[in-house]
């Protein structure tokens, strides 16, 4: 049996980071017949993974992505070639997550402040 391990930092926070998961997920049962089971967690969750030869876990955190996986005999010849293309899809999710990410920057818009208008001068 062949073991992949990935880990990949992030700076989405954990609702961006779930939404990237769920995803990952649903990327996973189409383009690789996998069946995905996603369970929330107050801090952090977990996408378990199966299909013949391989079964796994995606762990998320608000900082962070965590991949482990085991391939079986027949898999694990081609564990480089596999680990290669989950590499290449999570880093695009990871990206495309950040993106999407709303982030102020400095130099950005500003609220425009409204000043208290005195009231008009009484004549007398």
């Amino acid at each position: 049996m062949a073991d992949i391990h990935i880990e990949r930092q992030h700076g989405m926070g954990l609702a961006q980071a779930r939404k990237t998961a769920f995803k990952w997920a649903e990327q996973a049962e189409e383009k690789f017949d996998m069946k995905c089971t996603y369970q929330e967690g107050s801090t952090m969750d977990e996408v378990s993974f199966k299909r013949s030869g391989v079964t796994g876990t995606l762990t998320v955190s608000k900082d962070a992505f965590e991949l482990q996986a085991k391939l079986g005999f027949l898999l694990g010849a081609f564990k480089d070639r596999i680990e290669g293309e989950i590499v290449k899809n999570l880093d695009a999710l990871i990206a495309k997550g950040a993106k999407t990410d709303k982030v102020p920057t400095p130099g950005g818009p500003v609220a425009k402040k409204t000043a208290a208008k005195k009231p008009p001068a009484k004549k007398i």
